[in-house]
């Protein structure tokens, strides 16, 4: 862990060498082919809409959570609060963790579901979650929302469902077709589908944004940015200067939206007007030629400042995205940074 205030690194335990990594603003999850590891970075943020509390604790290493292939892991609003999701799509395994339980250093199941085994997901939603599920094949055709027994209570097409994220509107679930995002109506789910413009390039398969904030970024081919305003329940089509690996929607007041380009560069634009706001010199060119590192490129971005991991370079950047893409700080580590997550804001 490196501490972006005065530069104090830390060291954690060993885990697993992870596939991908995911994390809530607080705990690192991250996912090998036999199961989770979870890191509490000791640092996280209670988002009071209005408001924000903020809070720092000791780093430490929580119980491991066993299961079969890379599973996929869906977090919702809060780190102290209701729960995480774990989908383990070699045995179709899904389940719920407790996060004030996490929180206590304890592993709590509050709901384990066996469906067949896909690449799907389980995402918290109020005391329960929505969970996809196949058909005769093995491909996810439909999310279903269940309660905290896992009774299904409502259900929607949606072909490959992947791509969980949560916003201050709701959870919001990417499909072949579009999105499906869900709420709640007191205790009952309500699901509406999103669909594409008719003219859509490739579908979004992952979404990120900043913490909490309704509008996220989707990659699909890489030609562009796909913004989906979970407010407006739209799609927006943003198109880059050269092809993207992944990008990020910061939805502050500039409307900025931050992006790797293939060719290493990392790319600003502003989401309102689609225009390019700026661009680094190509920053990641040795990462993105290296296929062992390529597909772990990630952008964690906060309210000032984004972060981009360049593994073969063995860097972190830190962008003023505001600031025509800036170089504000270019941070070295004690460890090949191969994943990388912010945590505390």
């Amino acid at each position: 862990m490196l501490d972006l205030l005065d530069g104090t690194e830390t060291g954690l335990d060993a885990i697993t060498p992870p596939e991908t990594v995911t994390t809530d603003g607080r705990y690192v999850f991250a996912a090998d082919d036999a199961g989770v590891s979870i890191i509490d970075s000791g640092v996280w943020t209670w988002d009071h809409v209005d408001h924000f509390h903020y809070y720092r604790s000791q780093p430490r290493a929580l119980p491991r959570l066993d299961g079969d292939g890379v599973a996929t892991i869906s977090t919702g609003m809060l780190s102290t609060a209701g729960s995480t999701g774990v989908f383990f799509p070699t045995s179709g395994e899904a389940v719920l963790l407790d996060n004030k339980a996490l929180s206590q250093g304890e592993l709590t199941e509050t709901l384990r579901l066996t469906v067949d085994p896909h690449a799907g997901l389980i995402a918290p939603l109020g005391e329960g979650a929505l969970v996809s599920r196949t058909g005769e094949g093995e491909k996810a055709i439909q999310v279903d929302a269940v309660d905290d027994a896992g009774t299904t209570l409502a259900s929607h097409a949606c072909e490959a469902a992947s791509g969980s994220i949560t916003t201050r509107v709701g959870l919001v679930v990417g499909c072949a077709d579009g999105a499906v995002i869900a709420t709640l109506d007191g205790d009952t789910p309500v699901l509406e589908h999103v669909p594409y413009p008719a003219d859509a390039a490739a579908p979004a398969t992952t979404f990120q944004a900043r913490k909490g904030r309704p509008t996220v970024a989707g990659i699909g081919d890489g030609s562009g940015v796909w913004l989906l305003d979970t407010r407006e329940s739209s799609w927006q089509w943003l198109k880059t200067s050269t092809p993207v690996v992944t990008a990020t929607a910061v939805d502050d007041a500039g409307e900025h939206v931050v992006a790797v380009g293939e060719d290493g560069t990392i790319q600003v634009y502003d989401a309102g007007s689609g225009d390019s706001i700026g661009a680094t010199k190509p920053l990641l060119a040795s990462t993105l030629a290296d296929p062992a590192v390529s597909g772990s490129v990630g952008v964690m971005v906060d309210g000032q400042r984004a972060y981009v991991n360049a593994s073969a370079e063995g860097v972190v950047y830190e962008i003023d995205y505001a600031d025509a893409a800036r170089v504000a700080r270019t941070l070295e580590l004690a460890t090949q940074p191969v994943h990388l997550m912010e945590t505390g804001r």
